[in-house]
C-alpha cells in the first residue's frame, strides 16, 4: 500500500490503512476464486476489490462524516494503489492518466449498478452485472455468479448490522466467504 505516497497529511491513516487492508483481505480470500468463478487475473482481482469498496462505500454512506471521510479516504488510497499498480506492469507517465480514468469509470460503473441491484433486492440482477464485468468476454458461456452475488448481499447485510463505532474505528470487518449462510 502506498499510503502518504504524495506527502498527504492524513488524521485517519492508520484507521485508512487498518480498514483497507481488512478490505483487500477479503477481496484475495481464495475461496471467491477457487470456489465461486472469480478468474485469479489482475482483473479478477480488481473487481473483486471494487466488490468490497462498493459494500464498504455503500455501508458508510449512512454513516456520520468521519465515516464518509473515511470511506473517501479508502478509495482514494484503493486509486492510489492502481496508479502503483499500473506504473509497475510498465505504462509510462504519459499512458498513466488514460488508464486511471478508464478504471476510475470502470469502478464508478459498477458502484451504479450493483447498488441499483442491492437497492432493488434483485439478486438476479446483480448476479448478471457481476456475470458481465468478471466475465465480459464469456458471453453465454460465463458463469451464472448466483454464489457471488449471494454472498455479496450477505456482506453487505452483515456491515449494515455493524455498528457507528466499528466503522469509525476502521474495524469494520468481511464475513468469510462460504459462510454466508451461517451470517444471514
Amino acid at each position: 500500500m502506498i499510503f502518504g505516497l504524495f506527502g498527504k497529511k492524513n488524521g485517519n491513516r492508520r484507521i485508512v490503512e487498518k480498514q483497507y487492508a481488512t478490505l483487500t483481505k477479503a477481496a484475495r480470500h481464495p475461496y471467491l476464486y477457487e470456489r465461486l468463478d472469480v478468474p485469479d487475473t489482475v482483473m479478477g482481482r480488481f473487481e473483486m476489490l471494487s466488490a468490497m469498496l462498493i459494500l464498504y462505500f455503500r455501508r458508510t454512506r449512512v454513516s456520520a462524516t468521519s465515516g464518509q471521510e473515511i470511506a473517501q479516504e479508502i478509495v482514494d488510497a484503493f486509486f492510489e494503489d492502481v496508479d502503483h499498480s499500473i506504473r509497475e506492469l510498465g505504462v509510462g507517465d504519459v499512458g498513466v492518466p488514460k488508464r486511471m480514468k478508464k478504471f476510475a469509470g470502470m469502478f464508478y460503473g459498477r458502484l451504479e449498478s450493483y447498488a441499483a441491484a442491492l437497492d432493488a433486492g434483485d439478486r438476479a440482477a446483480l448476479a448478471e452485472a457481476l456475470r458481465r464485468n468478471i466475465h465480459p468476454a464469456a458471453g453465454l458461456e460465463a458463469p451464472s455468479m448466483e454464489g457471488l452475488a449471494e454472498y455479496f448481499v450477505a456482506v453487505e447485510k452483515a456491515m449494515g448490522e455493524a455498528g457507528e463505532d466499528v466503522v469509525r474505528a476502521g474495524l469494520l470487518e468481511v464475513i468469510e466467504p462460504g459462510t454466508e449462510e451461517n451470517a444471514a
